[in-house]
C-alpha cells in the first residue's frame, strides 16, 4: 500500500542531493567567473563547518561557503584529533600508483638489501637535489629510482648533463659521481634517452619542482628532506 512515510526518506535524499549538486555547480561557476583563468576541477561538500572543498588546477585546495561569497586558502586543522585535514586530503588527491611508474626509465640505485623503495624526480643542476642525494648516503636498505627531470627554464644545462649521465655505461655511478663529486661522464649524450617521456610523466603527475619524492603508498614529499626525516617516514609507512 502506498505510504507518504515510505516516500519521505528517498524524496528527502533526492532533494538534498539535488541541492548539493546545485551548490557545487554554483560555486564552480562563481569562482571561475570571478577569477578568469582559474580552472576548478571539482567541488565537494566537506563534513566540517559547512565548507565546500574546491580543487583547482595545480593541484591546489581551497574552501568556499555555499554561495561562494568567501574563498579560504590554507589548512583546516582538526584540533581534537590533532590532524591537518587539508594535508591528508591533498595526499589522497595527489596519490601516485607506484607500481604503474615506468621504473625502467629511471636510474636505479640499490643500497644495502634495497628492501625499501622510493622514486625521485630530480634535476641534475638542482642544488636541493644534490643536497638530498647527499642525505641518501646516510640511508641504507633502500632502492632509489631517480627520474631525470631537468627544469630547463631554471637550469639550461641540466638536460644535456642528464643525457650524458643516461648514456654512461653505469648510470647509477654516473649519477652519484655528478651529484656528489661534480664529475660528468665523458660522452656526448647522443644515445636514446627517456627524458621526453619523463617530462610527460612529470606533467601528468603535476610535479612542480625538484626533488619530488614518491613513496610506495602513493604519497609524496616535495623538496629535500634530511636522512632522519626520510627514515621516520619510511618507518611510519612500514608500521601501517
Amino acid at each position: 500500500m502506498f505510504s507518504l512515510k515510505n516516500l519521505a526518506a528517498p524524496l528527502l535524499f533526492a532533494l538534498l542531493t539535488a541541492s548539493a549538486h546545485a551548490d557545487e555547480a554554483l560555486i564552480k561557476k562563481t569562482i571561475e567567473a570571478k577569477f578568469p583563468g582559474a580552472k576548478v576541477q571539482t567541488v565537494s561538500k566537506t563534513p566540517y563547518a559547512g565548507l565546500y572543498e574546491v580543487l583547482m588546477e595545480g593541484p591546489q585546495l581551497a574552501y568556499a561557503d555555499e554561495k561562494a561569497n568567501y574563498l579560504f586558502m590554507g589548512s583546516v586543522l582538526d584540533l581534537n584529533a590533532q590532524k591537518n585535514l587539508t594535508e591528508e586530503r591533498f595526499q589522497k588527491l595527489t596519490a601516485v600508483k607506484f607500481d604503474t611508474l615506468p621504473l625502467d626509465t629511471a636510474i636505479k640505485v640499490v643500497k644495502g638489501n634495497g628492501s625499501r623503495k622510493i622514486a625521485v624526480f630530480a634535476d641534475a643542476d638542482c642544488p636541493y637535489c644534490k643536497k638530498f642525494e647527499s642525505e641518501l648516503q646516510n640511508v641504507t636498505n633502500i632502492t632509489v629510482y631517480t627520474f631525470l627531470f631537468p627544469l630547463d627554464q631554471l637550469h639550461p644545462e641540466a638536460g644535456k648533463k642528464s643525457k650524458q649521465i643516461w648514456c654512461a655505461p653505469d648510470r647509477a655511478k654516473a649519477w652519484e659521481d655528478w651529484m656528489l663529486r661534480n664529475t660528468l661522464p665523458k660522452n656526448d649524450g647522443s644515445c636514446a634517452n627517456p627524458l621526453a617521456k619523463t617530462a610527460e610523466l612529470g606533467k601528468k603527475l603535476n610535479i612542480q619542482g625538484t626533488p619530488a619524492i614518491i613513496f610506495t603508498d602513493g604519497t609524496r614529499v616535495p623538496g629535500a628532506i634530511p636522512a632522519a626525516k626520510l627514515e621516520q617516514i619510511l618507518g611510519g609507512k612500514a608500521g601501517k
